[in-house]
């Protein structure tokens, strides 16, 4: 399912910055190599994750849901200087992959991979946190959030990704 019809996916991508040589190399290599690519955030969603990370100039960043490390990529764009994003993901595969483009785009000592449950790991982070992302299995968002938002700072935000479900939410069966 196309979220948006071409023309006007063609229309936003003119008028989207550019991303880094890194960053289309990760978009490529991921729709190339790795199972599910279209989980990725991609060039339109990563320029708005890097623009709200320029915003907030956040110290501290989680993100649940890593999958190949785009998305904390372009949020490491904008964190405060010693700022740092902990990422969190199921996957033990992607980790090489993950890192390998962190030291890469050269946020390696600025984000802290973590691999496993998110619903485990969460807990035992320290908040609190000034913009979080939450990006992983859409059955457990609902947890992700009641897990965040009494740690999230006064003015800090939370992002979640795929509300919409491709449509999904609307249908029966998953209401």
């Amino acid at each position: 399912m196309e979220f948006l019809p071409p023309h006007i996916d063609a229309y936003a991508g003119e008028f989207t910055a550019p991303h880094s040589e890194t960053l289309a190399a990760l978009e490529r290599e991921t729709w190339q190599e790795v199972l599910m690519p279209r989980m990725l955030s991609g060039h339109q969603q990563g320029r708005f994750l890097s623009l709200i990370s320029h915003l907030l100039r956040p110290a501290r960043v989680l993100e649940i849901g890593t999958y190949t490390g785009y998305s904390a990529l372009c949020m490491a764009e904008g964190l405060a200087e010693g700022g740092i994003i902990h990422t969190i993901d199921i996957n033990a595969e992607l980790r090489p992959r993950i890192e390998r483009f962190m030291e890469k785009a050269g946020f390696a000592d600025r984000i802290q991979l973590h691999i496993g449950n998110a619903l485990d790991i969460v807990p035992s982070l320290d908040g609190p946190w000034d913009l979080v992302f939450i990006d992983a299995d859409k059955e457990n968002y609902s947890a992700y959030f009641d897990l965040v938002v009494d740690r999230v700072r006064p003015g800090g935000v939370i992002i979640a990704d795929n509300v919409l479900w491709s449509g999904k939410v609307a249908e029966p069966e998953h209401q």
